[in-house]
């Protein structure tokens, strides 16, 4: 019998008023391990979450800084303690494998303890007035309700990225995680409230965080539209985002956006070429690619263009498909079969399109235990053109799509030359060339000589161009998303000052 799981509204654990239900299931053993059942919840959810959010915000406001800061040291510690029995289960859940499953729950420990830190850190700035006697201050202050829709990629991490932030500056929220990884966020929302019923004592306050379960068009939707939530924090696919940004725009609501990405590294003729290969391979295929900073072109300089290959494919064909909990994988499945369908149809794109060649994969892998999983082979094209669609759009699968440049000018037009700018990565000797690739290449993030996944929980995280919306998750800007500045004026002249009238 699966075990049913529930949505968490105004402190308590509760069913959904729709009564209905969807399956969570392990996407390399798909047809014999049910993880459990899930409410799909319907408005009425949403409303009873937002009301008791709404009400909790009240209380929770006023609750210092630096008391909401020891929840999430709390938080930190309780994640810390049970770090690899969330990550086994996380891997059960979405498939990627354990070593990356334990960075995912430890990049949230890094959150956890850095916005606890944060709840000290808050700083308003101080301005001398224009006027004697009277005194310029300026505060941050919480904006209200939030609701939040996360990704399935990483079901620990983006969450922690956007609550986090968001508590600790007095918000309240309505948490919303991808249909494909409840369970972590249901894990993930009992650690919090253990938390604050530990700090908080009989000062607990219902409602500071609520969890619903549901699909994107109901639930998501209803989040969007709704007009007691203040603000939407969205990680997710860029067609979403722009239905996101439009619903929530029409109501004013202040919404960050962080959406696709088509990045690329960059190996130089000068490069360090094991190193390079090393970043290669981590990037395209690590998280089977399902990653919005995974690396999805590799662009060649054209001297070293055949050797690099040879070496890449020697390399890729040593790496170990399968269930990410068992030693020795180096690649889990696609998180559902459809995922691992839209993936096999951009590989046949490609092999239609003009002159790409495909050296590598470009299957189902269905071997052994493999056939009780959505597996793809991890693929290669090569001879591919800049304008050529798996150049261009967003596969987020195993597939690796190279270009040739002929020097560094041309490898940064070629970078630049797509809708995105999320992350980026260039390998070279050469210190002049390292500068002048990160002051051209339009992107959020650039590594030089890394692979283009890895950023740091302490560092501002986002894109350019239709990658987001300008705001960034992660570090000390996220905090400026999740309070409004107040600005206070004091006179203790004892008469009416006039400022911005002619005192000069």
């Amino acid at each position: 019998m699966a075990k049913k799981y529930q949505n968490f509204i105004n402190g308590e654990w509760r069913d959904s008023s729709s009564h209905e239900s969807f399956e969570n299931r392990n996407p390399a053993d798909w047809d014999n391990d049910l993880i459990g059942t899930f409410p799909s919840s319907n408005v009425d959810d949403v409303d009873d979450a937002v009301i008791a959010a709404r009400a909790a915000f009240k209380k929770w406001r006023l609750i210092p800084a630096p008391r909401r800061g020891d929840v999430l040291k709390v938080v930190g510690d309780k994640m810390l303690k049970h770090k690899d029995e969330i990550a086994f289960e996380m891997t059960r859940e979405m498939g990627k494998v354990i070593a990356e499953t334990k960075g995912d729950v430890q990049e949230g420990i890094d959150t956890a303890y850095y916005a606890a830190s944060e709840g000290r850190r808050l700083f308003g700035f101080n301005a001398p007035s224009e006027m004697p006697n009277k005194m310029n201050l300026s505060f941050r202050v919480p904006i209200g309700v939030g609701g939040f829709i996360t990704p399935w990629n990483f079901p620990m991490a983006i969450p922690t990225w956007k609550l986090f932030p968001a508590l600790v500056c007095g918000n309240t929220c309505v948490f919303k995680p991808a249909e494909l990884t409840p369970k972590t966020a249901t894990t993930l929302v009992k650690i919090i409230d253990e938390a604050m019923k530990e700090v908080l004592g009989k000062d607990y306050i219902p409602g500071v965080l609520n969890l619903v379960h549901g699909s994107g068009a109901i639930v998501g939707e209803a989040m969007t539209s709704h007009p007691e939530i203040d603000f939407i924090s969205f990680t997710g696919s860029s067609e979403v985002g722009k239905r996101i940004n439009t619903v929530a725009g029409g109501d004013l609501k202040r919404v960050s956006l962080e959406l696709g990405g088509k990045n690329a590294q960059i190996v130089m003729d000068d490069a360090d070429m094991e190193l390079a290969l090393d970043a290669v391979l981590w990037g395209a295929f690590g998280t089977t690619g399902q990653r919005c900073t995974a690396t999805s072109r590799l662009i060649l300089h054209k001297k070293i263009h055949d050797k690099f290959i040879d070496k890449l494919i020697k390399r890729v064909d040593k790496l170990k498909l399968g269930y990410g909990n068992n030693e020795g994988v180096d690649i889990g499945p696609c998180v559902s079969e459809t995922q691992r369908e839209n993936v096999n149809k951009y590989v046949n794109i490609g092999i239609e399109e003009d002159k790409a060649t495909l050296v590598y994969g470009g299957d189902y892998a269905v071997k052994g235990d493999l056939s009780k999983g959505w597996f793809y082979k991890p693929t290669i094209f090569t001879n591919v053109t800049q304008y050529m669609r798996i150049a261009q759009e967003e596969i987020f699968g195993p597939v690796l799509s190279v270009l040739q440049c002929k020097d560094l000018d041309d490898a940064i037009a070629i970078l630049n030359g797509t809708q995105y700018g999320l992350s980026s990565s260039i390998f070279t000797k050469n210190v002049n060339n390292a500068f002048k690739a990160v002051r051209d290449i339009e992107a959020g993030i650039t590594y030089v000589n890394g692979a283009t996944i890895g950023a740091e929980a302490h560092m501002p995280f986002g894109g350019v161009k239709a990658t987001g919306n300008g705001h960034r998750e992660g570090g000390w800007t996220v905090y400026d998303f999740y309070t409004e500045w107040k600005a206070v004026y004091i006179d203790y002249s004892g008469k009416l000052q006039r400022a911005q009238i002619d005192n000069y």
